[in-house]
């Protein structure tokens, strides 16, 4: 394993940050008890993605400069 990936691509920080999220709203007394860790870690990814892609071509359509090599 000698890849390196930026931390946001990581499922395993993704699970834990939900897991840990979960754990406080049920401290905070929000009923917790039938969410689903994975399925609840797999929608927040897939937004993620989603939004990711929005601001990238937001930004891009909003850009006042074009891509390339400068000359």
């Amino acid at each position: 394993m000698t890849d390196v990936k930026p931390w946001y691509l990581s499922r395993t920080i993704w699970a834990s940050v939900v897991t840990l999220l979960v754990g406080i709203a049920g401290v905070a007394g929000v009923p917790v008890a039938g969410i689903d860790n994975a399925a609840l870690t797999d929608t927040l990814l897939q937004a993620i993605t989603a939004i990711s892609g929005l601001v990238a071509l937001m930004g891009r359509l909003s850009a006042r400069e074009r891509i390339g090599r400068n000359r």
